[in-house]
């Protein structure tokens, strides 16, 4: 049976009916959680290289996996680009992110129609210039499902970079000294009316256009950065949970 080197799955451990659709986290233990809590009959189907990787089915029978891409584009885009190769077609990421907007608050969820993407792996697959856009249809839908459950959403635009603290102009760390190309950086997206920062849709977003899949993310709000390097770890469960439940009725609504 081929399995891939990254992921530890292939095709054939898929079953009868494969999934073509992925929920994409970061954080290893929200796959988990989403296929435990939310995933019937749900399955490991891999913890290779602790990529853990899950395969259940959604409340009205669809197949679909729910897999960690790890932190950062580089390690995403080999998740990704595997996936495809087993067969997924549609890719929602759910992530955390921290607002530089006084009115996305903690706690409420940000859905990006695009990304500005500050991204050595996003320049890999197409370079600067072209345009890092969700897929239309696929963000509506992640849209109607926010609407429907009376969560609070902000769909915009994104800045998706590299690094967690040098990149997104934090200086409470290890290295309060930035570089002069990154002071100010924050200031200069919030009047480009950027909603907020993290670290992997970007690239997504290039990868669904150019490898011909659709791509969408929802994020919850975990940071005030206007207000606060920090995250408001209060807020965290509960913008994970509406992040969660966004994407998993907007992948019910989208065929």
């Amino acid at each position: 049976m081929d399995r891939y080197y990254h992921i530890g799955f292939g095709k054939g451990d898929l079953g009868a009916t494969p999934p073509t659709l992925a929920i994409l986290s970061g954080d290893p233990g929200r796959a988990s959680l989403i296929a435990q809590k939310w995933l019937h009959d749900s399955k490991v189907l891999s913890e290779n290289r602790g990529l853990a990787s899950y395969l259940g089915n959604l409340p009205g029978g669809r197949p679909v996996i729910s897999a960690t891409s790890g932190m950062g584009a580089p390690s995403l885009s080999i998740v990704v680009n595997e996936l495809v190769q087993v067969g997924i077609r549609t890719i929602i990421r759910v992530g955390t992110c921290g607002s530089i907007q006084d009115h996305v608050r903690p706690g409420s969820v940000v859905i990006s129609q695009a990304a500005l993407a500050r991204q050595g792996a996003a320049n890999d697959i197409a370079p600067p210039e072209y345009p890092a856009s969700a897929d239309p249809f696929l963000t509506v839908a992640l849209v109607e499902a926010a609407k429907a459950q009376g969560i609070e959403y902000h769909l915009g635009i994104t800045a998706s970079v590299d690094t967690f603290y040098e990149g997104q102009e934090r200086t409470d760390s290890a290295n309060p000294h930035l570089l002069r190309a990154l002071q100010g950086i924050t200031e200069e997206y919030r009047n480009l009316r950027i909603l907020n920062y993290e670290m992997e849709a970007g690239t997504l977003f290039k990868m669904g256009n150019v490898y011909g899949f659709a791509a969408a993310c929802v994020c919850g709000v975990i940071a005030q950065r206007t207000r606060s390097e920090q995250p408001v770890l209060e807020a965290k469960a509960q913008a994970v949970d509406r992040a969660i439940r966004v994407a998993l009725a907007a992948a019910e609504r989208f065929a």
